[in-house]
């Protein structure tokens, strides 16, 4: 008797204060709360806090911001469970968190665009160019110097638009990448007076610094990378907001956000979109395009 009066205390602990032994995990802390991981280059410009104040406003639930910042941090902390919902470029750590169990429901919502940067005098005459492809061939044909920037999206274009341009890029024109950090690319293009691919948006926004170099080609539809949108995996994760998340998924891909899309870059950028919606457009672009070549 006296050692199930020592007990009972423990076990109405829990009741008390709200809880069940051994499942506090399990319970979402707030269910009108999103957690998520947004890639940099959405904060960076300011779409994802205009986004979220839409759906918040929309649907009651409040999306926060756990981290943002390069795709290694957003893998991690999605492979925690530290997060509901995760935005950020697509490739092979996106494909993983799938395949590894930790993540559902994976995709595209919208695209940004990469750009060839170049030097002012521009020797293969590409400026003003619109076929990414196109435009390596000019480069090839003149042996203008071209970095090789090793930056993980630039690295998975560059080779597809070579495939495109059916040209192989070899000989003393081509530039090993010799960064120590992706941010001083243009620079290192700038020393070599080469040409490279990077980022519309931190070239646009100076996260990189683009003095002495120029945006030559652009506007071209398959020089644009995809962001997929992903939920936390509820059976893995039992604690997750898998409500919200899929509210806040489906919202990326509604007219609302999609159209908003379009109007974001000149908004707030200066002319031409940052980001681009999914849509059937796109394909069509991207076939009209192979066809040019």
């Amino acid at each position: 008797m006296k050692r199930l009066i020592r007990i009972l205390p423990a076990l109405m602990l829990p009741m008390l204060f709200g809880g069940s032994c051994g499942r506090k995990a399990d319970v979402p802390a707030d269910a009108r709360v999103v957690r998520c991981a947004v890639i940099g280059g959405m904060t960076m410009t300011g779409l994802w806090p205009e986004i979220a104040r839409r759906f918040e406003a929309q649907t009651g639930y409040r999306a926060e911001v756990v981290v943002t910042g390069p795709r290694p941090d957003l893998d991690k902390v999605m492979r925690e469970g530290g997060v509901d919902l995760l935005t950020m470029h697509s490739g092979d750590i996106t494909t993983d968190l799938v395949a590894d169990g930790f993540a559902v429901n994976m995709r595209p919502w919208t695209r940004n665009e990469l750009c060839i940067l170049g030097p002012p005098d521009d020797p293969a005459h590409i400026r003003g160019m619109t076929n990414g492809a196109a435009a390596l061939r000019k480069i090839a044909e003149a042996h203008a110097r071209f970095v090789d920037f090793q930056g993980i999206g630039s690295r998975e274009l560059t080779h597809n638009l070579w495939r495109l341009a059916g040209t192989e890029p070899k000989g003393e024109w081509v530039l090993k990448d010799e960064t120590v950090s992706k941010w001083n690319i243009l620079q290192f293009a700038r020393t070599n007076d080469a040409y490279v691919i990077v980022g519309y948006i931190p070239a646009r926004l100076q996260k990189m610094n683009a003095q002495g170099m120029e945006i030559m080609v652009k506007d071209d539809p398959i020089m644009r990378r995809p962001f997929i949108v992903m939920e936390a995996n509820p059976k893995r994760f039992p604690q997750v907001n898998a409500a919200g998340a899929r509210a806040l998924s489906d919202f990326l891909l509604s007219s609302t956000v999609q159209n908003f899309l379009v109007e974001f870059g000149t908004q707030t950028n200066g002319p031409g979109p940052l980001f681009f919606p999914i849509d059937p457009l796109n394909r069509q672009n991207q076939k009209a395009n192979e066809k040019r070549l």
